[in-house]
């Protein structure tokens, strides 16, 4: 009869042992993979920020060379400091990207239009000033791009682990929600019309 109850409480210690190690393993996959989500958005807000540090002296260089262009250095300084507004936690939640997002839009609107008047003048595009700010921009966009595919990979990499039977009910049972993407501008997946 002992050996039995010992052979059965060996079996239980067993199977909580397992269990134990179960969800150690992946509360500690979700905490790595959260981390990493963390670090991607830090780089996103990163790069974002190189963008909202060189508007000023896009405009400053641009406002010497066209100087009655007031309503789109406006409209540029103003979607800047509504970027420099939007703030959050470690990681926004899908309502907060999204406020993210519309931000970084209005930001990407103004300076395009911002552009459009340099066209307008072509001594400004030959001061080297000018050229290196505007190389520094398209750098700075190629980043961003580079950094929201980076965030939105670590995003999968999380929300699909997290969705995995059994660790949903680990991430269920410790608030480990789910990540948001970036998504697409609004109208984005239409292609611009050029008129010369």
């Amino acid at each position: 009869m002992n050996k039995v109850l010992l052979g059965c409480g060996l079996v239980v210690l067993g199977v909580l042992v397992f269990l134990g190690l179960a969800v150690a393993g992946s509360y500690n996959r979700l905490v790595t993979l959260e981390e990493t989500v963390k670090s991607a958005w830090s780089q996103v807000e990163n790069v974002y920020q190189r963008r909202a540090d060189l508007v000023p002296n896009l405009v400053e260089t641009v406002k010497g060379a066209a100087s009655f262009e007031k309503d789109t250095f406006t409209a540029v300084t103003e979607a800047r400091a509504k970027v420099g507004q939007v703030t959050f936690g470690k990681v926004p939640d899908a309502q907060q990207m999204q406020q993210f997002q519309g931000a970084q839009d209005g930001l990407s609107s103004a300076l395009s239009r911002l552009l459009v008047v340099v066209e307008k003048y072509p001594e400004l595009k030959a001061t080297q000033a000018f050229r290196d700010l505007q190389v520094q921009l398209e750098g700075t966009e190629n980043r961003i791009a580079v950094e929201r595919r980076r965030f939105n990979e670590a995003a999968q990499a999380f929300n699909t682990t997290r969705r995995r039977f059994p660790t949903m009910i680990v991430a269920s049972l410790f608030g480990f929600a789910e990540k948001p993407y970036f998504q697409s501008a609004p109208g984005s997946d239409k292609a611009p019309q050029v008129k010369f």
